[in-house]
């Protein structure tokens, strides 16, 4: 599976699920349990990896801002969430977090932002086709602490210096 692939079936499959992050998530596992297992795994790996390229301090504060605050765990699952947006949300975000603001139509904090079981779907679909576990993947390992430059993330007023249109449309 190409990288091109793989963005179709992430498109796909969050059009027809509407935006719903859970109905996303179940359409996408009933659409990978249509392909072999490799490829499955091959999804995977393109999940895995771009989730890794996520783990940015710039991203936590963006997610930070949308959300109203996030934990670690919240902002794993924005990790999953921002990859099922799309491959122009997706890397408009990482290449500026701030841009999130021109690029989401609506966020909904409520319903939005929380993609966690987006991050299990190739897991289960893998599961459904072969009834084992996933093998590891042979993605190297999320970085310990986040790339770039640490923010003071309680800090509005370093968070609307950082993020000023995320904090105009969404933030305070």
């Amino acid at each position: 599976m190409d990288e091109t692939e793989f963005w179709e079936i992430v498109d796909s499959t969050r059009e027809a699920a509407e935006g719903d992050p859970e109905d996303h998530a179940e359409l996408l596992v009933e659409r990978l349990a249509q392909l072999d297992p490799d490829s499955v795994l091959d999804f995977a790996r393109h999940f895995e990896s771009r989730y890794n390229r996520a783990y940015t301090w710039d991203l936590w504060g963006a997610a930070w801002v949308l959300l109203g605050g996030a934990s670690d765990d919240a902002f794993d699952y924005f990790r999953c969430w921002l990859i099922g947006q799309g491959r122009d949300v997706f890397e408009g975000a990482l290449h500026d977090p701030d841009a999130l603001a021109g690029l989401l139509d609506e966020f909904d904090e409520d319903i939005d932002g929380d993609g966690e079981e987006l991050g299990y779907a190739a897991d289960e679909a893998y599961e459904q086709l072969t009834g084992t576990v996933a093998p590891d993947l042979g993605v190297p390992l999320q970085a310990a602490e986040p790339a770039g430059t640490p923010l003071d993330l309680e800090n509005e007023a370093v968070l609307a210096g950082r993020f000023p249109r995320l904090w105009e449309r969404f933030g305070g």
